[in-house]
């Protein structure tokens, strides 16, 4: 049982409502995590805010839906394993990307890397090796890309968090995380 409640978009007020109505614009509905976040006008600005402008960002859509299939696989987040496997297909990614990024793999070596390293970033709280990041870099990334993919890894455990503390109910095709193997 989901234990934070979540907003009605109709019954919302003030900066609720305005938040609410502007996912709902952009979205053509509002997801049960926006819902959730809606209790907090302030928490749900800060996700929008650093949402969206990531998404303006250097890594294209794919890889930060990578990104957040295999930060939600690492903590074990429903809620976010299922949005993400839903959002992942309609930006194109296929069956086996989405399985394999679960486990921060990918068939192309680069967006591999970049997974590996999302993963170190969350493994070690940030505090990878040179030799994560000199792998990173030699793999293509730029130093632009690479804050990218901290904000994204950063961005992700917040919704997973929100999740794990709310027991958001999820209202996309669920998928179940499975217990999570460190890279080595």
């Amino acid at each position: 049982m989901q234990r934070i409640p979540s907003v009605s978009p109709e019954t919302a007020q003030g900066k609720q409502k305005e938040l609410l109505d502007a996912v709902k614009k952009k979205m053509g509905g509002v997801p049960n995590l926006v819902r959730v976040f809606a209790n907090s006008p302030s928490a749900l600005e800060g996700y929008l805010g650093l949402s969206g402008a990531l998404g303006g960002g250097k890594l294209d859509a794919r890889q930060r839906e990578r990104i957040a299939l295999t930060v939600a696989e690492a903590n074990s987040c429903a809620y976010c394993a299922s949005a993400h496997t839903a959002i992942g297909k309609l930006v194109g990614l296929d069956e086996t990307d989405i399985a394999e990024a679960r486990h921060a793999d990918n068939g192309n070596p680069k967006a591999r890397t970049g997974l590996r390293f999302a993963r170190k970033v969350l493994e070690t709280k940030g505090r990878v090796s040179d030799a994560d990041l000199q792998a990173t870099r030699q793999a293509g990334y730029s130093d632009e890309e690479i804050l990218e993919i901290v904000g994204n890894v950063v961005l992700n455990i917040y919704t997973n968090y929100i999740n794990h503390v709310a027991d958001t109910e999820i209202d996309f095709p669920s998928v179940k995380p499975e217990p999570a193997n460190a890279i080595a």
